[in-house]
């Protein structure tokens, strides 16, 4: 039971999600991947007078227990078997949070980006808005999310995914460095 509540280390998580690609498609020729449930549950709830939405999605409706399971897993782990040590991170790391005014805390979302009092503000509403387009955006334009690409796309040896995961990780990394600490400032 002490295994559920620390963090697994990445020898042990690493192979498990590793697993999971071979074990779907073995299982029904199933990929995985998070946002095309996205596309499934509009292609469910919207009308078919949209070409994109126009496909047998119910073929597809495992992804909608996986990506339930996902959220069930995330609510567990993040409130039932929650680890109370403090969220391990870098010196370096918290040097650089602390020189943008955010207070390294226990927590994964620091209270001055994401509490109530900055996001209910008019950049906070600019960055929800605004990350959400982008990332959504990139979602659809990449054909896939980070996981599917990352996980699923690379163990495929797919060149397009690839590309999509070292241009995730580069935008990623472009944007901490030289556009967070503007917006936060």
């Amino acid at each position: 039971m002490e295994l559920l509540y620390k963090p697994w280390p990445w020898y042990l998580a690493g192979p498990v999600i590793g697993i999971t690609v071979p074990l779907l498609l073995w299982m029904g020729n199933k990929r995985l991947g998070v946002s095309s449930t996205f596309r499934h549950i509009c292609a469910a709830c919207v009308p078919n007078a949209i070409p994109l939405f126009q496909y047998a999605w119910k073929k597809e409706i495992w992804s909608l227990f996986f990506v339930g399971g996902i959220a069930l897993g995330g609510f567990l782990g993040g409130w039932v078997f929650a680890n109370p040590e403090p969220v391990a991170i870098s010196k370096s790391t918290a040097t650089y949070l602390s020189s943008l005014g955010i207070t390294p805390t226990n927590s994964l979302m620091p209270e001055q980006i994401f509490g109530w009092d900055s996001l209910l503000s008019l950049k906070g509403f600019m960055l929800i808005i605004v990350g959400g387009f982008l990332v959504g955006f990139g979602t659809r334009y990449a054909q896939g999310c980070t996981s599917g690409h990352g996980i699923l796309g690379l163990s495929a040896l797919q060149w397009p995914s690839l590309v999509a995961t070292a241009s995730f990780f580069l935008g990623g990394i472009l944007f901490a460095r030289f556009i967070l600490p503007y917006i936060l400032s």
